[in-house]
């Protein structure tokens, strides 16, 4: 997707679980008569449509969904291969539509398809284990130090509290003997279409309370007895997410249904605080009320060429 095309144009709505995207992008595509891109880092697998609130066919409202359900929950996926399948899929997309939609709230796979990714190397699993080990043994800010002397340009810009980043530049450092932040510096090619980024947001209370009301409806149409049927698979890097890990210490008796509940509905309380944050930083993204349709809208059709 070298060439410029000036005619095409990527509309992206992003925000936090359970703010209201699907309907939104949905309402788009129906306006521009096209089709949507999932941009999830769980949606895409299959067996978790009720953990992972994949829309249903009645959300979709027969508008094609792409990137959803198609992924055996044992499969490796990586924010770089979505970065490929994306554009793969939006170059045949754009064969099609003058508009295309992405949708979701990974914001490192958003990044991957807005903006591209750096080609660092894949780490093995050896490393992998030894810092895994290191962090239940010494605790986070033990490896968070040993980052700091490492490569102290990404250790002042990288969240201290979130191991998943400390672990990963920590070990592209340890693999390669050079500076994570090195190997990221090097310019991305630009996209060769249009993008509009749209944020969703609501005031807090409500969206926490859309996010219990979102856990219940889950409860209700058989997250449990979908999560028992994963059990064997729970080691597994898809399974690895809020409801799930939960519901899996309360199937091993860790404890009780109500807090088991009562945990999954803090935890992905703590998960769409964490998705605002990453987003709040990207200042291209012009955000809405969800139930601002015309002004969303307005907005999009307002930026095409």
């Amino acid at each position: 997707m070298a060439k410029l095309l000036p005619n095409k144009h990527l509309i992206v709505v992003v925000g936090p679980t359970a703010v209201g995207k699907t309907a939104v992008g949905v309402k788009l595509a129906q306006h521009f008569n096209t089709e949507i891109v999932s941009a999830d880092a769980r949606q895409c697998y299959q067996h978790m449509a009720i953990g992972t609130a994949q829309p249903t066919a009645e959300d979709q409202q027969g508008i094609p969904h792409h990137l959803i359900n198609f992924l055996p929950i044992q499969a490796t996926y990586s924010a770089g291969k979505f970065e490929q399948d994306a554009l793969s899929t939006l170059n045949r997309l754009f064969n099609k539509h003058n508009q295309v939609i992405l949708t979701g709230g990974s914001g490192l796979y958003i990044q991957a398809v807005c903006e591209g990714l750096h080609n660092i190397p894949e780490i093995g699993p050896t490393i992998k284990a030894y810092l895994n080990t290191r962090l239940q043994q010494e605790g986070l800010p033990a490896l968070a130090g040993e980052l700091a002397t490492q490569d102290h340009a990404y250790y002042q810009t990288v969240d201290q509290h979130n191991p998943h980043r400390i672990l990963r530049a920590l070990a592209v450092c340890l693999a390669t003997g050079k500076p994570y932040s090195l190997l990221r510096a090097s310019p991305l090619p630009a996209r060769p279409f249009r993008i509009t980024k749209i944020g969703l947001t609501r005031d807090r209370p409500r969206l926490y309370e859309r996010i219990n009301q979102r856990v219940d409806q889950m409860l209700q149409q058989g997250l449990l007895t979908e999560a028992r049927a994963l059990y064997e698979y729970k080691e597994y890097n898809s399974l690895k997410t809020v409801g799930y890990q939960e519901i899996f210490a309360y199937l091993a008796g860790i404890r009780s249904r109500e807090a088991t509940v009562a945990l999954i509905k803090a935890n992905t309380r703590r998960y769409a605080k964490r998705q605002l944050t990453w987003f709040r930083k990207d200042q291209a993204i012009r955000w809405f009320h969800p139930d601002d349709l015309e002004g969303i809208v307005t907005y999009a059709t307002k930026l095409l060429p």
